[in-house]
């Protein structure tokens, strides 16, 4: 028997899902762009493209696998659930950070609704948190609505605007200064300062 076709169908054979989201993930954390070409992937595992879609549905499917594992480890804030809005805000910068600074990221979460488990542990944190600091159930889903997706698109606009050309006029520094950090977090204080009035 041929050795190289028999050591070729055991790496197949011992290609599991996991292992094609730990690579493809390395790939996507590495890369500047976020892009993920199938190709690339196939030939860091020693497998043909084909090998891969045994274990991923498409690549729609690996891409949200792979946002899930690196949103798992960065989304949580390391400050008490007591300080509510410390918290909140941490929270949300953190997921502004990481959606400007992995584009990939950025377009799983604008092309539909994420619900994978980091994303829906992290809702759920967020939602418990905004239920103790308001005391209504209701109040609360609608108030992480609404940080949700100012977050998100703030971070859409901010990285549509990162290659952009440095401001040569006081107009153009005052209308860049509107995707800063500082004025996400002057907008996310002014929504919060909003959420918690409503209802008073």
């Amino acid at each position: 028997m041929d050795d190289s076709r028999s050591t070729a169908r055991a790496r197949w054979g011992g290609l599991t899902r996991e292992a094609v989201i730990e690579a493809a993930t390395t790939l996507v954390d590495r890369s500047g762009d976020g892009e993920l070409s199938i190709r690339a992937l196939a030939a860091t595992l020693d497998v043909s493209p084909m090998a891969l879609y045994r274990h991923v549905a498409d690549k729609h499917d690996l891409m949200a696998a792979v946002v899930d594992q690196l949103w798992a480890e960065r989304w949580e804030p390391g400050l008490p659930r007591t300080e509510w809005r410390a918290w909140i805000i941490d929270a949300a910068d953190r997921q502004r950070r990481f959606l400007v600074e992995k584009p990939a990221a950025l377009r799983v979460y604008l092309e539909q609704p994420v619900v994978s488990a980091a994303a829906m542990e992290r809702m759920g944190a967020c939602i418990e948190v905004l239920r103790a600091a308001l005391g209504d159930d209701d109040r609360a889903h609608r108030a992480y609505a609404a940080v949700h997706t100012y977050t998100v698109g703030f971070a859409a606009f901010e990285a549509a605007r990162s290659s952009a050309h440095e401001p040569v006029d006081d107009a153009e520094r005052e209308l860049a200064a509107f995707v800063s950090p500082a004025q996400f977090e002057t907008g996310l204080g002014y929504l919060l300062d909003g959420i918690s009035s409503a209802g008073q």
